[in-house]
Parts: structure tokens; C-alpha cells; sequence
């Protein structure tokens, strides 16, 4: 696993585990981690971390328009 050190200022208003959560949150949105990876970067249990993407205006539902529309058209032609 990489390691990376941040340094923040005294004033900056949170703590280790908040700036851990937050960029796990982030990176889940972005697609660069999947839902057990984020929720390992967290330590946090798949349930947990789910429960906390909503603390971050990050959605669960990590799935792009695009690709939910091929779905559903890949869907209804197999099944017409």
C-alpha cells in the first residue's frame, strides 16, 4: 500500500480519520477506488462507509448516465 503524508494548518478544521473518510469519498466518486477499496481506505466496513458517502454529497449509485442507458438498451434488446 502507498503511503502519503499531508500537512495541513493548526487551523484546519479536521481531523486524520474526517480527511481520510473525505478523500476516500472522493476518489469512490471519481471511480479511482471501488466501494471496498474506499471503505478499506476509510476503515471502515462496506456498510459504514455507504452510510457515510452521504456526508460528502458523494451518491452510492456510482454508476454513469452513459452506461446505464447502453444497459438498459443492451437489456430490452436480448429480452424483445
Amino acid at each position: 500500500m502507498k503511503k502519503l503524508t499531508l500537512n495541513f494548518p493548526d487551523t484546519f478544521d479536521m481531523d486524520e480519520k474526517e480527511i481520510v473518510n473525505a478523500l476516500a469519498a472522493q476518489l469512490y466518486d471519481i471511480g479511482k477506488l471501488s466501494l471496498g477499496q474506499a471503505a478499506d481506505l476509510a476503515g471502515l466496513s462496506k456498510r459504514k462507509f455507504m452510510e457515510s458517502l452521504a456526508n460528502f454529497g458523494v451518491s452510492v449509485f456510482n454508476y454513469p448516465v452513459e452506461d446505464l442507458a447502453h444497459d438498459i438498451a443492451h437489456a430490452k434488446n436480448h429480452h424483445s
